[in-house]
């Protein structure tokens, strides 16, 4: 080999091996909801666009909502539902998100019910039957009373139901985020459904691809080691689902313009 090819080569050849693209298992796709805090509109119409998408997928598919799916929005109480009848008929996963813990605690903690309010847990209460004027007219006990009487307990036994932390393949998933200073299998409650700062913050690498929900961006932020899918549906009117096959991502999102709902994908 001439000399100079002999140099090129030198320059072109990798001595580190190409790290593998991370991935869900073969035949298995993953549609991953982020938060939809209450927009039963939009939920509604993404599943509709995900089970269409479907129709081509060879293998196995599922659906995992990442958390936060009451309080903010107008129909909480019509998600519930939604969310419960669909774990019956495919494939389902459900995390846990720091409005889910709010709302199971708010039956029996007044502190935290007085703070779930403030924070969208009005807008859940009263998704349950309850008018402006007769939510208004209520003392805090006499809410957390209602709020017993209104929600059937089929809803709290399928919110606190819900999983901490999901891990497929290269992936984890979570309301919030991780602690990274701490491994996978070593994580708290606490972080997984309220971190903020600490996990954003971060550079990574990380063991698993992150894919989370809670702080809301403007549009998906995939950060490598990171992605996350809340782009504000209560706020924006947009909810996000993020596929996931073998190495490859897109995304799905219902869009709600001025009372029309459209999907796009990409």
């Amino acid at each position: 080999m001439p000399a100079m090819i002999k140099a090129l080569s030198k320059i072109f050849r990798s001595d580190k091996a190409v790290k593998p693209l991370p991935s869900v298992p073969e035949g298995e796709r993953y549609y991953v909801i982020g938060d939809i805090h209450g927009r039963c509109d939009l939920f509604e119409a993404l599943v509709q666009a995900i089970e269409h998408d479907e129709k081509d997928c060879e293998g196995t598919s599922t659906i995992i909502l990442l958390g936060d799916l009451v309080d903010r929005g107008p129909d909480s109480a019509g998600v519930i539902a939604i969310a419960r009848a669909l774990e019956n008929q495919r494939p389902m996963r459900f995390l846990a998100g720091n409005h889910e813990e709010m709302f199971l605690e708010s039956f029996e903690d007044r502190k935290v019910l007085r703070h779930f309010v403030k924070h969208g847990g009005r807008e859940t209460i009263m998704s349950y039957g309850l008018t402006r004027k007769q939510y208004d007219a209520l003392e805090l006990a006499e809410l957390q009373d209602e709020m017993r009487r209104l929600v059937p307990q089929e809803h709290r036994d399928f919110l606190a139901g819900f999983e901490d932390m999901v891990v497929i393949g290269d992936f984890v998933f979570v309301h919030a985020g991780i602690d990274p200073a701490r491994p996978i299998e070593d994580q708290s409650g606490k972080d997984l459904r309220w971190i903020r700062e600490r996990f954003l913050n971060n550079v990574g690498p990380l063991s698993h691809v992150v894919v989370h929900g809670h702080t809301i961006f403007e549009d998906v932020q995939d950060k490598g080691h990171r992605i996350g899918i809340d782009t504000g549906a209560f706020r924006t009117g947009i909810l996000t689902a993020l596929v996931l096959e073998g190495t490859q991502r897109r995304y799905i999102q219902a869009v709600e313009r001025d009372g029309t709902i459209t999907i796009q994908d990409g």
